[in-house]
């Protein structure tokens, strides 16, 4: 009987910062699972000789994202499923997570179909501290900007910014700029299969007067544990998702984001369940949980 058969995906644009993928090939084939890495966008490839898909670094998607939910629909024993995937691309589910009772970055939301005027932008944007502009689909820290309220130089350029978005047919996040990540950084909590694996700190991304930028931006890591508060956050964020979805059993992986609010508090930033970076190299045994949770799936 031949060993189960695991495809790790990525996009041809970044498949070379996914440097985790040949060690957790290694750790799968010490117990018995035949890994290999392809290209989400290769047509060549046949999903369905393999028992599992898990996705890795397919951070191209943003700007290919009705091919990839397509893509992904269309793959068997896609981990995390596409209904997830599909319902992770759009930040819009931050609406649905408050609404569950997770605590959230307060945000307001622009439709592009409500035409807003310049007027009506720059009514929307926060009359107090900096804010960060966003779109709802975007993959890491494409299009995020940071803007310092007191300026009338940034004020208009974040107007424009957004007036652009909406034209181009993007919905549109405006959310309070939490300086307390300058101090304390964003913590983020992975867990492999529902299980709590490891955690990490990262500095601040966006410094004033931070232009829309690229999809990939190197992340400063800072030793650290999630405290009891953040890794409560975290499960009840995972928790609202799985209710969401409908998901019966847990997420392969998951990883949740999270900053301290204006008084040190954990608000949820995001849940990946798309492409996270899950550092699985840098933490002791994080390659091993990763490796065993796949292939308690396929064997």
């Amino acid at each position: 009987m031949s060993n189960p058969r695991v495809a790790l995906v990525v996009s041809e644009q970044h498949q070379f910062l996914d440097q985790n993928n040949a060690v957790l090939e290694e750790a799968l084939a010490q117990l018995g699972v035949d890994a290999s890495t392809h290209i989400w966008s290769d047509k060549s490839v046949d999903w369905t000789q393999f028992d599992l898909v898990v996705l890795r670094s397919t951070w191209d998607y943003s700007t290919r994202l009705d091919e990839f939910i397509a893509w992904a629909k269309s793959v068997p024993n896609l981990h995390n499923s596409a209904k997830a995937i599909e319902w992770n691309t759009d930040k819009e589910y931050l609406k649905t997570m408050a609404d569950k009772g997770v605590e959230t970055i307060r945000t307001v939301w622009l439709d592009p179909n409500r035409h807003f005027s310049s007027q009506a932008i720059h009514t929307r944007l926060p009359a107090f501290g900096d804010f960060v502009i966003k779109s709802t689909k975007s993959a890491g820290s494409q299009g995020v900007a940071r803007y310092q309220e007191a300026t009338a130089k940034a004020r208009t350029t974040a107007i424009n910014q957004v007036r652009d978005m909406l034209a181009a047919g993007h919905y549109v996040m405006i959310q309070p700029y939490l300086s307390k990540v300058d101090q304390e950084g964003e913590t983020s909590v992975v867990f492999l299969d529902g299980e709590y694996s490891h955690s990490f700190l990262k500095g601040a991304m966006l410094s004033r007067g931070t232009a829309p930028s690229e999809i990939y931006v190197e992340e400063e890591l800072k030793d650290g544990v999630a405290d009891e508060r953040f890794l409560g956050l975290a499960r009840q964020a995972l928790d609202a998702a799985r209710e969401i979805l409908g998901e019966e059993g847990n997420f392969l992986y998951a990883r949740v984001d999270m900053l301290p609010n204006e008084k040190g508090e954990p608000v949820l930033l995001e849940v990946e369940l798309v492409e996270p970076r899950l550092f699985i190299r840098r933490h002791p045994g994080a390659v091993e949980r990763y490796a065993r949770a796949i292939a308690a799936r396929v064997k």
